[in-house]
């Protein structure tokens, strides 16, 4: 059985372990390198578990020291780069579905 939590920073951490799991850490070998796909995942299911938008968590996130730590962000990412690796990341999770971004190619 699982344990609730209301803490949004223990969400973040676990969703980051989930991702790191799960999510190889970057979607291209061409990739920037700016932020892995398990801390956007992180961001994104924290944005989910507070029902905030884009720009909200990320606010949230530059305020919020704790958090970047626990996450390993050195910069906060912009809300568009959150807005575009959520369809890739979070494709098929309402159905319990692994992503496509998890897949190797």
């Amino acid at each position: 059985m699982r344990s609730m939590t209301k803490s949004a920073l223990r969400v973040a951490r676990d969703a980051l372990a989930a991702g790191e799991a799960a999510l190889p850490p970057y979607g291209s070998r061409c990739s920037r390198r700016d932020y892995t796909q398990p801390q956007l995942f992180a961001l994104l299911t924290l944005r989910q578990f507070l029902r905030a938008d884009y720009r909200g968590v990320v606010a949230l996130a530059a305020e919020w020291r704790e958090l970047r730590e626990a996450l390993g962000l050195g910069r906060v990412p912009h809300h568009s780069t959150l807005a575009h690796a959520a369809p890739r990341l979070l494709a098929g999770a309402e159905k319990g579905a692994r992503s496509s971004a998890s897949r190797p190619r």
